[in-house]
């Protein structure tokens, strides 16, 4: 079963407005990538949708089509953050540099989009700040109001800032990790964090580097969830629209390549050195020109073909694969290629909340981590490669029966022994 799409002709740039004339990347049709499957929909198809990028030839914005609403791929979710125990390090890093940086206490309030189950806001609670969550998906919320972090389950826009605001509510901090790419009406999501921020406030959000998964191939980084792909350049253009200025960037190791931005009230921005700096890098690297965008859809349908020769090859000659990671990127890669339990029989996920359930479309099962070990693969792929080095470590026990790893992206390759070392 197919989902509706409009016509090439007839969508517009979600944030200027401009004609998106041509696909860039086309992907195929593809499930809703976190739309695990439970055992008792087997009978039942999937619904697939078109998956294609394009490039706003105005402003440089990279985006697929809204396909279906952000109340059906939101509103119950199954990604819970805190099971990688990298990103818990990582959030703990960055509460403990914006609470020095910002020398935040009692008296500050700190507020966090896409709060998932609190994870980051309990780093800064512990810390003496006050902290309140905001959680679209009322699974993850509940969680999270659980254990003792205040969690608003709603949308966040410019009617819920408004709301806030007239309550008393307005922040010293406002972090967006991962969520700007999620959101299909980035308009209103920016004016929102403007009306709620306080004249003196900061917001921090992080984002894939557009830059980074275009130089990488990393086209599995690509689904219907993910609205919208930022370079720094586009991202300034969108908050200078709403009254926000860039005042300093950091480049991260994260998802294959981030970017933390540091955003303020025009008024009390003083930009950094470094904003300039990777702004000139990104026009340097054709980031305002079509030619680079088209390039990456070739390479995409280049590395196809190598992805799908390798693991048949590694199956042609008797071993046995399996995945680690129940990730969006797998339902994308995995659909996309089409590969399913024919050559990877089955992937493993630390995540409760995935295990026992089916990869959209291909119906690979996912299973606790200990199914490695009993059934004893020859490979394990690795699908978040963005925390190839956590997982190696984890599941280093595969060495007693010579197994390997492998991972697909940027180019498919069986990992030198010494990972398991």
């Amino acid at each position: 079963m197919t989902g509706p799409e409009a016509s090439a002709t007839a969508l517009r740039c979600r944030f200027c407005g401009a004609a998106l004339d041509e696909a860039v990347l086309d992907l195929g049709l593809s499930p809703l990538s976190n739309a695990l499957v439970d055992g008792s929909r087997l009978d039942r198809a999937d619904e697939l949708y078109p998956l294609r990028a394009y490039v706003c030839s105005k402003c440089w914005l990279m985006q697929v089509p809204e396909v279906v609403s952000r109340e059906q791929i939101f509103s119950e979710y199954a990604y819970f953050s805190s099971y990688s125990t990298s990103w818990l390090e990582h959030v703990r890093r960055y509460a403990d540099q914006m609470t020095a940086q910002l020398a935040l206490g009692p008296a500050d309030l700190v507020v966090e989009v896409a709060s998932n189950d609190g994870h980051l806001l309990r780093c800064f609670q512990k810390r003496g700040v006050r902290v309140l969550g905001v959680e679209p998906a009322k699974n993850v919320a509940a969680e999270a109001v659980a254990s003792g972090i205040p969690t608003l389950p709603e949308f966040f826009g410019t009617a819920l800032a408004g709301a806030m605001r007239t309550a008393g509510t307005n922040a010293d901090l406002i972090v967006c990790n991962n969520v700007l790419a999620h959101v299909p009406d980035v308009n209103d999501f920016v004016a929102g964090l403007a009306t709620l921020l306080k004249p003196a406030g900061t917001i921090t959000l992080e984002f894939p580097h557009l830059l980074r998964m275009l130089e990488g191939g990393e086209f599995d980084t690509i689904y219907h969830e993910h609205y919208s792909y930022f370079s720094l350049m586009t991202a300034s253009r969108i908050f200078a629209a709403h009254g926000l200025t860039v005042s300093d960037v950091d480049e991260l190791p994260t998802h294959g390549g981030s970017l933390r931005v540091h955003v303020q009230h025009a008024a009390a921005a003083k930009p950094s050195a470094r904003v300039a700096s990777l702004l000139a890098h990104e026009r340097a690297a054709g980031l305002g020109s079509l030619a680079v965008y088209k390039a990456f859809g070739a390479r995409t349908r280049d590395v196809r073909g190598r992805i799908l020769a390798f693991v048949e090859g590694l199956v042609g000659t008797g071993m046995r694969l399996a995945g680690y990671g129940a990730p969006a990127k797998a339902t994308t890669i995995l659909n996309y290629c089409g590969i399913g339990t024919d050559i990877i029989e089955y992937t493993v996920d630390r995540s409760p909340h995935k295990q026992g359930r089916f990869i959209p479309g291909v119906r690979v099962p996912v299973f606790a981590p200990e199914e490695i070990f009993e059934r004893k693969p020859d490979v394990v792929v690795v699908f978040p490669w963005n925390i190839l080095a956590e997982i190696t470590a984890q599941m280093r026990g595969i060495a007693r029966w010579n197994g390997r790893f492998a991972t697909l992206i940027p180019e498919p390759q069986l990992l030198a022994e010494s990972a398991l070392t």
